[in-house]
């Protein structure tokens, strides 16, 4: 196998996308199934499962509220019922959570972003792990954030968790390289895309300052002074279920342009 023919990703892979049906879990989903892969994503929101299923008919799109463990847990049923197994486990499911102080976010914001973000993770993982354990190309890649590096002003839920995310992903790549399955975390910098425009909006309200002025202040602190789009995330993530990214584990890649601080 030449080098290029090891980039492209292994042929026919099972792949599971939580919180996949809009957003970079949507790209995501896409570029898996450009690739050949057969594709079961879950999402919180029916209208987007919807659409999903028109956009892309053939794969398998369930509904689940990943904060709720049973069903995550019928989500794993749906898997094994349609495809037998899972290759790739994509934990990508997650919210922005709250824009405050500290002192302003309440226990239900707080608890809520832990939940989604951070236990949903370890739940996914749980019932996973069995099945990556019988996959010749077991791999489990966890979606955290830039926000899993830096310090997060105003954001301290939403960074919580992906500093969280780090940790469970590089635990994971340790307990699970005996059995062959390679653990993976993606930190994406400023997405292009509705829930960035409202994360920006949010905090522009909070500072009052002009929405296309805060805009500017996030590509201020980006070495490339661009954002990144879904796209390049999905490309990441592509190139780490190929043969080219055997050897590549317990590793947290920033796609960001190199956010330089937060």
């Amino acid at each position: 196998m030449s080098v290029l023919q090891r980039l492209q990703p292994y042929p026919g892979l099972r792949v599971l996308i939580s919180g996949g049906a809009a957003g970079i879990g949507e790209v995501l989903a896409a570029a898996y199934l450009e690739a050949g892969a057969l594709v079961h994503v879950c999402d919180v929101s029916e209208p987007a499962l919807a659409a999903f299923r028109d956009k892309y008919p053939g794969t398998v799109a369930t509904r689940a509220d990943v904060s709720d463990a049973a069903q995550i847990e019928a989500v794993f049923k749906v898997q094994r019922e349609h495809f037998g197994g899972l290759d790739v486990l994509v934990n990508n499911a997650g919210i922005a959570g709250p824009t405050g102080g500290i002192d302003a976010i309440s226990d239900a914001e707080w608890q809520a972003t832990i939940n989604i973000n951070l236990t949903a993770q370890y739940r996914f993982a749980h019932h996973a792990v069995p099945l990556l354990k019988e996959s010749s190309h077991g791999h489990m890649l966890h979606i955290a954030s830039v926000a899993g590096r830096l310090g997060y002003a105003w954001r301290t839920p939403y960074a919580a968790t992906k500093w969280a995310i780090v940790g469970l992903m590089k635990s994971l790549a340790s307990e699970l390289g005996e059995s062959d399955i390679r653990v993976n975390a993606l930190l994406p910098g400023i997405v292009e895309g509705p829930r960035m425009d409202a994360v920006i909006r949010a905090r522009a309200e909070q500072v009052g300052l002009p929405e296309a002025e805060m805009r500017q202040q996030y590509l201020d602190k980006i070495s490339l002074k661009r954002m990144v789009t879904a796209e390049d995330v999905a490309a990441m993530a592509l190139f780490l279920c190929s043969p080219a990214a055997r050897n590549v584990t317990g590793q947290a890649i920033s796609v960001d342009g190199n956010v330089e601080y937060l």
